[in-house]
């Protein structure tokens, strides 16, 4: 198993960025993730660097990404940051946003040991709460399409919520207590002029907006 030990926190922090940009169909550039990880364009040019002098990532033009070593520690962490999650909610119960929160601390100090173990008591999940595949699982590509593709009276069910959708603030407890659940069965009732689309999903109908429903994902 990969061992991550010899690499700094940051450099983990800014791999999992790529690797999850890249995931969501984003142009991987410096001003994205800086965006992402809240921090300056100038803390961004400095650390990519670094990164590139110890092999973790390479530059073409404006775009980045991860060499095969980089790639694998990008894999690793995305992997306990999704277990972390999963265990944290179908066990603890926490919420989605305080296990997305809390998933972030996990991820840099979780040993391969307890990797192991959670993942055992889990049952091997190839998904974390979000619907986005935990890395090394077997999970099967369901070729889901973003919510703002079918037409008014669709029937749909809820593939993932990516990654991208985790940072806007208060959107995961709304898309929780809303039901928009991977696995939920829900109905488009109708398409705003906005962009915006209202759903029936668990008897409720809601409004998701034209940011949310142009990334949430679904199958029909």
């Amino acid at each position: 198993m990969f061992n991550s030990a010899e690499h700094h926190p940051a450099f983990e922090e800014y791999c999992e960025c790529i690797f999850e940009l890249h995931e969501d169909d984003l142009d991987v550039i410096q001003a994205r993730i800086g965006e992402r990880l809240q921090v300056s364009r100038a803390s961004v040019s400095q650390m990519i660097e670094k990164m590139s002098k110890a092999g973790l990532v390479k530059t073409d033009a404006s775009h980045i990404t991860l060499t095969s070593e980089g790639q694998e520690l990008a894999q690793q962490v995305v992997r306990r940051h999704r277990l972390a999650e999963r265990f944290l909610t179908d066990i603890l119960g926490l919420s989605w946003a305080n296990a997305h929160q809390e998933a972030g601390k996990w991820e840099h100090v979780m040993s391969n040991e307890v990797e192991v173990a959670i993942n055992r008591v889990l049952g091997g999940p190839t998904t974390c709460p979000h619907g986005n595949p935990i890395p090394g699982s077997s999970y099967i590509d369901p070729h889901a399409v973003p919510l703002s593709q079918l037409q008014s009276g669709s029937d749909f069910t809820v593939s993932r919520i990516p990654e991208e959708l985790e940072f806007a603030p208060g959107l995961l407890d709304f898309l929780q207590e809303s039901f928009m659940l991977p696995g939920r069965r829900g109905h488009i009732t109708s398409l705003q002029n906005d962009g915006s689309i209202s759903v029936e999903i668990e008897g409720r109908v809601i409004g998701v907006s034209a940011f949310a429903s142009a990334r949430i994902l679904v199958t029909s």
